[in-house]
């Protein structure tokens, strides 16, 4: 196509040539990468053809290619075959970031996922036991930057609690799940290499991945989770090396993987010689003869178990399981990207599960998950049966086409904080919605039905849409 036949005709993103240099196809990329993160290029946008981006710039089609595989290696952008070539629907969508103080807060949280706070007066309980045992000046030092031979015991104890037995040399003690995810996707993956996802994952996960040059491929799934036979075709098609799991209540879609489930999935595993990265941060809620993934192949797995959730937020202690071959690459990680987990917040883990405590916290804590999970029963129907029972959210389908962001900015207007499915997809455009519903976040069951009412006032009362007609596409 002739430059000048460019002057009138409609382009989704239309870089400017004047900005252009050398190189150019790293210069294409930082223009395209600037607009994205600027909010220019809104998510699902569809992006010109590269051929047409090529005749516009007059320059090769090679250029604009090596351009948006960088943007793709970064989560920028995704390509469907046939399709074209997409913004990624949650790139820049941040949902980790903590709320300063509740006192300031204006609206009922029902977005993030707060492991039901008041348990932490127990963890405060214990910290001032230890103080009075006069050990803590041995916590404070270098030594045992993996765990010692007491907090790795623990840890073993710990874990046998979900069906997993394992050696002393196997396990080591990080600072939490994300920094157990961070350290594994470090020692033993690379730049473009590929891991397995479900359709919907873990939104830090996505972030860390794309922060890494690691390419996210997502994976079909049903009510049971993630699909076998689907991830089988994937392996083949894309040299996938690893795969990421939640499977005791997938984060967001809260799905309690099954036994039989998860046999297929192993065998799939075992099949492709894939790396597992099994997160079963809620392994806690699971039924307790549930095996872990990790169970049936140890030899290619890496296990997290953070306590985050189960026992206290902010103390950061994970119990990580690595098979053998990993071994030296994941203790090399420990050294580089932690050193150690401070030995005192591991210590004070170790006070609640040798204590009984923690058994004592987890137990209070799935009452209160069960009466929680009564109270969003009352609102809303729950449409897959393999959800988790005592999960602390839930993955509600929206039955109309709403746009994303504009639904959430409508909620925040109505005093709710909730979370939109796009923020948890991963590279590819799902015409399904959902929102995430926390649970556990509200100050009380009270606030939860408070909350969930407004919510359902939102979604199927037609007066709260009266000045928002733009909501509905």
């Amino acid at each position: 196509m002739p430059v000048n036949s460019f002057e009138n005709y409609p382009m989704t993103w239309r870089p400017s040539k004047t900005q252009l240099k050398s190189p150019l196809y790293m210069s294409i990329a930082n223009l395209l990468e600037y607009d994205i993160v600027n909010g220019y290029l809104a998510p699902n946008t569809k992006l010109p053809p590269q051929r047409e981006l090529a005749d516009y710039l007059d320059i090769n089609l090679s250029t604009i290619t090596r351009a948006f595989k960088i943007c793709e290696l970064k989560g920028l952008i995704y390509a469907q075959t046939g399709k074209g070539t997409f913004v990624s629907p949650n790139f820049g969508l941040e949902i980790s970031i903590v709320d300063s103080t509740i006192e300031n807060q204006n609206y009922i949280d029902m977005g993030l996922i707060k492991p039901f706070d008041d348990f932490n007066l127990v963890t405060a309980e214990a910290i001032k036991k230890l103080s009075d045992k006069g050990c803590l000046e041995n916590l404070l030092n270098y030594s045992y930057p993996i765990g010692s031979p007491y907090h790795k015991m623990t840890a073993m104890k710990w874990l046998k609690n979900f069906n997993l037995s394992v050696k002393a040399d196997n396990v080591a003690i990080t600072s939490g799940s994300q920094n157990s995810v961070t350290l594994t996707l470090i020692s033993l993956f690379g730049a473009g290499d590929k891991i397995a996802v479900d359709m919907y994952t873990y939104p830090n996960f996505i972030e860390l991945a794309n922060m890494l040059n690691i390419k996210l491929i997502p994976i079909k799934g049903d009510a049971f989770g993630m699909n076998p036979e689907d991830l089988d075709v994937q392996c083949k098609l894309n040299s996938i090396q690893g795969i990421y799991l939640t499977p005791s209540c997938n984060n967001p879609s809260a799905i309690l993987m099954n036994m039989q489930r998860k046999e297929e999935i192993a065998r799939i595993i075992k099949k492709n010689k894939l790396i597992l990265i099994e997160d079963d941060i809620f392994s806690f809620i699971a039924p307790r003869h549930y095996l872990p993934i990790s169970y049936f192949v140890p030899e290619q797995s890496i296990y997290i178990c953070s306590v985050s959730k189960s026992l206290c937020s902010g103390i950061r202690v994970a119990f990580l399981y690595f098979a053998d071959k990993f071994s030296a690459n994941i203790i090399r990680g420990i050294h580089t990207t932690t050193i150690k987990t401070p030995a005192l917040n591991v210590e004070v883990v170790a006070e609640l599960i040798n204590t009984g405590l923690a058994e004592k916290i987890v137990s209070d804590k799935l009452i209160i998950a069960k009466e929680r999970n009564e109270i969003y029963k009352k609102y809303f129907k729950i449409n897959n049966e393999n959800e988790n029972p005592l999960s602390f959210y839930r993955w509600l389908p929206l039955d109309q086409k709403y746009d994303a962001n504009e639904f959430e900015k409508l909620a925040l207007k109505h005093g709710i904080r909730i979370y939109h499915s796009n923020r948890f997809l991963v590279a590819n455009l799902e015409e399904k919605q959902f929102l995430r519903v926390s649970l556990s976040s509200c100050l009380d069951s009270n606030e939860l039905e408070k909350g969930l009412k407004i919510l359902k006032d939102i979604l199927y009362d037609t007066t709260y849409y009266k000045n928002n007609n733009s909501l509905i596409i």
